[in-house]
């Protein structure tokens, strides 16, 4: 496997048929932000319930999800909810509940029902800000953001780019992690079973690692520095980022959706 296949942040087409990997990556973080914001002053389950279902519906329809995805979005996310709602239960007064109803105890403590419903209104909220966070973070490369950023918000170049040279350490590393481990597995090098075999190993990749990383970051300088890169005040773009009708009518169809519900749930 090459470091090219390992770069998960490389450039790709988009899948057809997902109309969430077709829009501009600021339309998909801009069409959430009024309900991030309104969801951290929520105190009441059916607001986040009704967020969460859209984001998960979103993701369903506009987003290519591998089977692995999938399985955590309509299995994971249900049994996180119903986790964290137990234990933020737990950390509830009792004396600050309106429902004091008692569904089970545990020594001197008294576990309510008003606490599982405070513990319900918060395991909600944030498991609904996680999955509204998705709808861009599943479907936005780190190029792309890149350039959006550059384009349309006017992030200077050399930092946004500079943003996406990082993120392809991170492939990279594991790839040459892995080269490393398999070369001193054939040496014989910290042999054995166990924990402390295995902080051995891990502890003699570090040294190969970082020598790795250093001569890799220096040419990298290198390559962007022979390529004028931050020589000039703008720079010209393979792949040029826009803003469409489709991203307007997205990010205005979010922010309709999020008053809506709030509207609703109002009355």
């Amino acid at each position: 496997m090459t470091f090219l296949a390992a770069d998960p942040y490389g450039t790709g087409a988009p899948p057809a048929g997902r109309f969430l990997h077709h829009l501009n990556p600021l339309a998909k973080v801009a069409a959430v932000v009024p309900a991030w914001v309104a969801l951290l002053f929520t105190r009441d389950v059916v607001t986040p319930l009704v967020l969460l279902l859209l984001g998960m519906l979103l993701l369903l329809v506009g987003a290519r999800l591998r089977p692995g995805g999938l399985a955590a979005l309509l299995v994971g996310v249900p049994v996180v909810v119903l986790v964290m709602a137990i234990s933020f239960g737990f950390w509830t007064d009792p004396s600050r509940v309106a429902d004091r109803t008692v569904l089970f105890s545990i020594g001197a403590f008294d576990y309510t029902a008003g606490a599982l419903a405070v513990g319900f209104a918060t395991a909600l909220r944030l498991t609904a800000l996680v999955v509204l966070a998705l709808v861009g973070g599943l479907t936005t490369t780190g190029p792309d953001l890149a350039r959006a950023l550059v384009a349309q918000l006017r992030i200077p170049y050399r930092i946004g780019y500079t943003a996406v040279a990082a993120y392809r350490f991170v492939p990279r590393f594991g790839a040459e992690l892995t080269l490393i481990r398999q070369a001193q597995r054939v040496r014989g090098v910290a042999p054995g079973r166990g924990p402390v075999a295995a902080f051995r190993r891990a502890f003699a990749a570090v040294v190969p690692l970082l020598a790795s990383s250093i001569r890799h970051a220096d040419r990298m300088a290198l390559a962007m520095e022979s390529r004028a890169f931050g020589a000039h005040p703008t720079r010209t773009e393979r792949t040029p980022s826009r803003w469409r009708v489709r991203d307007t009518v997205f990010t205005l169809a979010g922010w309709a959706v999020t008053a809506a519900v709030f509207v609703l749930v109002a009355r």
